[in-house]
C-alpha cells in the first residue's frame, strides 16, 4: 500500500536562510490517498520573536510559544511518524526549506536533508491543472467545494487536513480513492511465491444471443477442446 504524509508548517517569518524558525508542524497519514486517522501535531519554541506579518497569518504569539519544546526535542517523534512515507506539501520549497534548516542546526545529529524531488508538491500540480487561476489553498477549496470555514487563521494541522482533501481532488477526485479501495477488496490473497504479482480472476459475461452462441460454439470448436475461449464464454451463462 502507498503510505503518504501530508504536511504543513507555520513559521516566525518567511526567510529560513535569514534566521526565521519553525513554530508548528502538522501532518496526517494517508494510505492509498485515504486518511487513516493518525496525525502528528506539535508547537515549537523558535527561540526568537515571531514577526508581526507571520502573527497576522497564524496568530501564534511569543507568549504562547514560550513554554513549548524546542525543535530538537520533538524531532524523534516527527521522524518516527514520517518513517519512509512520501511527503505531500503545498509549495514544498517553503516547508522543506524550513525543515532542512532546522535539521542543519543540529549539526552532527542532523538527519539527512529532505530532497525536493522526493516530495509531491501540490502547488505545481494545481497550476498544471488550472493554469492562470489562483491556486492557493483557499482558492482550491472553493474550486472543489471543500469546507474551509474553520480556517479563520492558518494552522498546520488543519491546513494538512484540508490539503489532503485537495490532493485527492487534484488526483482526479474521490472516485480515485474509491477505485483503489474496491481494487484492494477484490484482490486475491497474496501468493507465497517471492515476487509474485496477485492478479484478480477474470470475470467476463457473454451477451450473445442463442443463435450467435451456437455459431460461435461451432467456430471455437474447430480449435479443439483446449481453446482459450472456453475460459471466457461458457455454454450455460445467461445473456
Amino acid at each position: 500500500m502507498l503510505r503518504e504524509i501530508v504536511l504543513d508548517t507555520e513559521t516566525t517569518g518567511t526567510e529560513a536562510q535569514n534566521g526565521d524558525r519553525l513554530i508548528e508542524i502538522g501532518a496526517i497519514e494517508l494510505f492509498n490517498h485515504i486518511p487513516t486517522g493518525r496525525d502528528f501535531h506539535r508547537y515549537v519554541n523558535p527561540q526568537r520573536a515571531v514577526s508581526e506579518g507571520a502573527f497576522a497569518v497564524h496568530g501564534l504569539s511569543d507568549a504562547f510559544l514560550f513554554d513549548k519544546p524546542v525543535f530538537a526535542a520533538i524531532l524523534p517523534d516527527l521522524l518516527d511518524f514520517l518513517g519512509d512515507a512520501r511527503l505531500v506539501i503545498h509549495n514544498a520549497p517553503f516547508d522543506v526549506g524550513f525543515l532542512n534548516m532546522e535539521y542543519a542546526r543540529l549539526g552532527a545529529k542532523a538527519p539527512p536533508p529532505i530532497r525536493l524531488e522526493d516530495v509531491v508538491d501540490t502547488l505545481p500540480m494545481a497550476r498544471r491543472k488550472h493554469p492562470g487561476a489562483a491556486n492557493n489553498l483557499d482558492a482550491l477549496c472553493s474550486r472543489y467545494g471543500i469546507d474551509n470555514s474553520r480556517r479563520t487563521k492558518h494552522g498546520a494541522l488543519l491546513d494538512a487536513q484540508i490539503l489532503a482533501e485537495v490532493y485527492v481532488e487534484l488526483l482526479g477526485g474521490k472516485q480515485t480513492s474509491l477505485g483503489l479501495l474496491m481494487a484492494e477488496a477484490a484482490a486475491p490473497a497474496a501468493s507465497d511465491t517471492p515476487g509474485a504479482v496477485p492478479v484478480a480472476p477474470r470475470a467476463f459475461r457473454s451477451r450473445l444471443t442463442d443463435a450467435e452462441r451456437e455459431r460461435h460454439d461451432a467456430f471455437r470448436g474447430s480449435f479443439g477442446a483446449g481453446a482459450i475461449w472456453s475460459d471466457y464464454i461458457g455454454g450455460t451463462e445467461p445473456a
